[in-house]
């Protein structure tokens, strides 16, 4: 999950990959830490999770190639309500295959929605995509991949934010970190349950971009309870 580290200096590849981050800078160190994302879903416990509140009534503004994922940055407008705090919705990105799992099953993509609370804390809610139907709303976004790593783009006519969401909203949620570096703990993790369908041809196409897959492995769960 990127929001920051969105440097050159990590990467997937063998000189840089997810095993050798927090030895590649003294900024990174926290990717050797007990609460790392993402985790394999399983052992849960039950709980009574409160119902999540999303305010989304705005669309997104712009798209980038960082050179390790696609990211879409949404205009203002966009909040999540969470442990009584509005967290507002940044942006989205994807990895490929998914970066969590559920129950040992790898999904062939992930979306990754950050939200910040004032106070600068994550709430990163992910949705899980497996080969099915093309997917209309990822539809809209494909038309303006960029291409290149470092090429921006500003979006006309896009999906509103609340399009990405999967109709039923029954979740996972653990404590977690950024999966990218500088890997910073203390981001609160929504995984949504409803799993949806995005066709292969959708999937080769991201895929190609990278030209490489940008998924974290599965970390330890540690201590960690995960509650659903």
């Amino acid at each position: 999950m990127l929001y920051a580290g969105q440097g050159n200096d990590w990467g997937y590849d063998t000189n840089n990959a997810p095993e050798k981050w927090a030895s590649l800078s003294e900024k990174y160190h926290a990717c050797s830490g007990l609460n790392q994302s993402p985790i394999d879903i399983k052992n849960t416990t039950s709980a009574k999770l409160e119902p999540l509140t999303f305010n989304y009534t705005t669309s997104a503004k712009s798209i980038v190639n960082n050179g390790h994922t696609v990211q879409v940055d949404f205009n203002a407008g966009n909040s999540l309500t969470l442990d009584g705090q509005e967290f507002v919705l940044k942006q989205f990105h994807l990895h490929s295959p998914s970066e969590n799992k559920i129950n040992g099953v790898s999904y062939p993509m992930e979306m990754h929605l950050v939200h910040a609370n004032a106070q600068g804390e994550l709430a990163v809610v992910a949705v899980m995509y497996q080969k099915g139907q093309e997917n209309a709303s990822l539809a809209h976004t494909w038309k303006n991949l960029p291409k290149q790593a470092g090429q921006m783009l500003n979006l006309e006519e896009t999906e509103k934010a609340a399009n990405f969401l999967p109709k039923k909203l029954d979740y996972y949620r653990f404590n977690g970190s950024l999966t990218t570096p500088p890997c910073t703990e203390g981001v609160r993790w929504i995984v949504l349950k409803d799993i949806q369908t995005a066709s292969e041809a959708q999937f080769d196409e991201f895929n190609q971009l990278l030209s490489h897959p940008n998924n974290r492995p599965v970390q330890p769960v540690n201590a960690r309870v995960v509650l659903e």
